[in-house]
């Protein structure tokens, strides 16, 4: 690789650390889990890959829009308080927030995340219309949570709302006239997982700097027993949710399958669930965030799985 190859594939990195594209990767496996548990078998091949460019379009988009309009914010942490030079964390795959480092100017980023925003939507729409306004309410909300960190804690309501919509798309990407009730039950169970297993561990990484900031975040506002609480709380209702989903879905699942999801939800949530609850350290909030960014993967293979003969 020569110096100008080496050096578009450091900006490339940049962009994907702007979109957080590893983990935009996992999240893509919502929306795929969410068809293929409500239709009981994998959509037309069009639809498929529709799907999949609208979904990883929308996660780079998104994700992308939560730095540019927390931009100013992102900028006061580093000059005040720095970020976590941390590894570990997922979301610091390649480097936290390049544009308010610098690495990135504001057109780029903007120019980016429109170009994929673009694509996401018109994907979107030639699915189902309703899949198109289900992303722009989410960039709608997506600004809102971001707008809301100086003012109150519920913003984690906001986020818990965000995450779900790309599974609820999904489901009208495959049925035009979805059941209410198992919508409903998806976007329970969706919510309660964002907020347990990604938005408040999340916050809980980035602690310290936002003490600095004033932010209004639940472990900030609430102290970290409560926090604590609040994580073990959702996610233990997530996994009953669950097994309701999974028992309510079209698809039928054989016992291995279940067993297989309660081992995932017990390993990837509940036990750095207990971790945190007793030891109440900034940094098994941070491996319980990576541990649960990997549980709608898992269930993913596991229901796949369940669909190849060996497994029937």
């Amino acid at each position: 690789m020569n110096v100008t190859e080496s050096r578009r594939v450091s900006r490339l990195k940049l962009f994907m650390a702007l979109s957080r594209t590893p983990h935009g990767l996992l999240d893509m496996c919502t929306p795929l889990l969410a068809a293929l548990l409500w239709l009981g078998r994998p959509p037309e091949p069009e639809i498929i890959v529709l799907g999949m460019i609208a979904a990883f379009a929308g996660y780079t988009a998104v994700y992308a829009l939560n730095d540019i309009v927390d931009y100013e914010n992102d900028k006061k942490k580093i000059i005040q308080s720095g970020f976590h030079r941390d590894t570990g964390y997922l979301d610091a795959s390649f480097i936290r927030h390049p544009l308010a480092q610098g690495f990135l100017s504001m057109t780029e980023a903007v120019v980016w995340t429109a170009s994929w925003m673009m694509i996401s939507l018109t994907s979107a729409y030639l699915l189902n219309p309703i899949c198109a306004l289900i992303l722009i309410v989410g960039c709608a909300l997506e600004i809102l949570y971001c707008l809301l960190l100086q003012v109150s804690h519920l913003r984690t309501m906001v986020s818990g709302v965000v995450k779900t919509l790309g599974g609820l798309a999904a489901v009208f990407a495959v049925d035009a006239s979805p059941d209410p009730m198992l919508l409903l039950l998806i976007f329970s169970w969706l919510f309660l997982w964002e907020i347990g297993g990604q938005n408040v561990p999340a916050d809980w990484h980035d602690i310290q700097e936002d003490i600095t900031l004033q932010a209004r975040t639940v472990p900030v506002s609430l102290g970290a027993r409560i926090a604590s609480m609040i994580v073990l709380g959702t996610l233990s209702a997530s996994l009953i949710l669950g097994g309701v989903l999974f028992l309510a879905a079209p698809l039928r699942f054989p016992l291995p399958f279940y067993l297989g999801t309660i081992l995932a939800g017990l390993y990837l949530l509940i036990l750095p669930a207990l971790r945190l609850f007793r030891t109440r350290d900034r940094d098994e909030a941070s491996a319980l965030f990576n541990r649960a960014s990997y549980y709608p993967c898992v269930l993913f293979i596991l229901t796949l799985a369940t669909l190849t003969p060996v497994f029937r």
